[in-house]
């Protein structure tokens, strides 16, 4: 077997020593891609053929099911990184943080540049000369793959872009929350949403008012005043949700970031604040389809975050509730007092209190269902979004014809009847080419 040159074992006892030597950054090579990058120059190393080609094998195989290259894929980690200095880093200026931390973290910058010019070709090449075969393996790469949007990675020394890399953390965020923007309470924990609804504020017709109110109270909450929590309530498929799942699709860029919490998991509202209280982002908490029945744990739960307890509302968080009914506590007319129940002296105070529920919210907006005028308004905007080739005649005929067959009119039914109307015009287009 022909060694590796002295200057190569020299390559690759920098890359790991730089690897062993980082402080804060160490979460960037627990990764399956840096768990074997690292098995590989560890084979290398000890220039075991047979380990080689496998290590490597497994090292392209790590590559290819993430679609990046080891430069994206090292430079991701590093954006998402969760240590003392990134997350202090989003709460003060770099210059207020401890001299110690800062050092740290430009050492540990040099470091990841070091290992960031770690070529695949070069590391093929190896291979290629410690396993003698003919030819080296088959190199990974990617034509266009798309750049991280910081420049510090092209400065000489990436040590010098540690205020460019803080203000990335402050903007962004870190870990899971600069991962997603939207997100699922699942099992106690924050699950990402790696494929979000794209509908966006845009595709969003009638209801303009209460629309304005909501984008301008998220406003409040971006800006950093005082938000309020919101009920939008109304009748069934007017877009509530919709709009809701919109606002992180606009504002998302400046820090927005949306958690949908099922009404099974509500209980842990309290817990899911104090999880994102001291997180630079803004949150809104998602609940659709609210409603509660009788001594709900839900109910109570909710009712903590809304009016609060002994601890302080959290600044950035923001509650805001779909449903279709106006009184979200379930009434029955047994639980209506009768004049010779003496059970419970305060009975007409504790219906009031289920009643008027939906008034701790701050504030209420109002979805009514849309009459045909209101219908047909929206049925043009979607049908000119999508460009669909129709006269507006045979367009308000046949979506007036729709709403009779199947939902009513809602905005729910004129997005069926456009996404049904663009695939029969999209398949007629189709055979008529044929």
């Amino acid at each position: 077997m022909s060694g590796l040159a002295a200057a190569a074992i020299a390559f690759v006892q920098r890359y790991q020593q730089q690897s062993v030597g980082l402080l804060l950054y160490q979460s960037v090579l627990d990764t399956p891609i840096s768990q074997a990058w690292l098995n590989l120059l560890d084979a290398l190393c000890r220039e075991d053929s047979a380990e080689c080609l496998v290590a490597y094998g497994r090292w392209f195989q790590a590559l290819a099911a993430q679609q990046q290259t080891w430069q994206s894929h090292l430079l991701e980690q590093i954006l998402r990184a969760e240590n003392p200095f990134s997350q202090q880093a989003q709460q003060q200026p770099v210059q207020e943080l401890p001299p110690a931390l800062l050092e740290a973290a430009q050492s540990d910058l040099r470091c990841l540049q070091t290992m960031y010019t770690c070529q695949s070709s070069q590391l093929s090449q190896w291979v290629q000369t410690v396993c003698q075969v003919p030819d080296a393996p088959v190199v990974w790469y990617l034509e266009d793959e798309p750049l991280a949007d910081v420049s510090f990675v092209t400065l000489p020394d990436w040590s010098a872009g540690l205020v460019e890399l803080a203000t990335y953390y402050q903007q962004r965020g870190i870990g899971l929350i600069g991962q997603y923007r939207v997100f699922r309470w699942q099992g106690a924990d924050l699950v990402g949403v790696p494929h979000p609804d794209p509908v966006q504020l845009s595709e969003l017709a009638a209801y303009d008012q209460p629309r304005q109110q909501l984008v301008q109270n998220t406003e409040f909450l971006l800006q950093g005043s005082t938000a309020l929590h919101v009920l939008l309530y109304g009748s069934r498929g007017s877009g509530k949700s919709s709009l809701v799942k919109a606002l992180v699709n606009a504002y998302g860029d400046r820090g927005l970031r949306l958690i949908q919490v099922d009404k099974t998991e509500m209980k842990h509202l309290p817990a899911i604040v104090e999880r994102v209280r001291d997180r630079p982002q803004k949150f809104i908490i998602f609940v659709d389809d609210l409603s509660f029945e009788d001594d709900d744990d839900a109910f109570k739960a909710l009712k903590v975050v809304l009016e609060g307890n002994v601890t302080a509302r959290a600044q950035n968080v923001v509650v805001y509730a779909t449903s279709n009914r106006r009184h979200l506590v379930r009434e029955y007319f047994a639980d209506r007092p009768r004049p010779q129940d003496q059970d419970d002296i305060q009975a007409w105070d504790t219906m009031q209190e289920k009643l008027s529920f939906s008034d701790r919210f701050g504030l209420t907006l109002t979805f009514e269902a849309p009459d045909q005028k209101t219908y047909l308004a929206i049925v043009r905007h979607l049908a000119a979004i999508a460009q669909l080739a129709i006269d507006d005649e045979a367009l308000a005929r046949r979506a007036l014809q729709w709403a009779t067959r199947h939902n009513g009119r809602s905005g729910r039914t004129a997005r069926q009847f456009i996404d049904f109307l663009t695939a029969e015009l999209s398949g007629a287009m189709g055979h008529a080419n044929r």
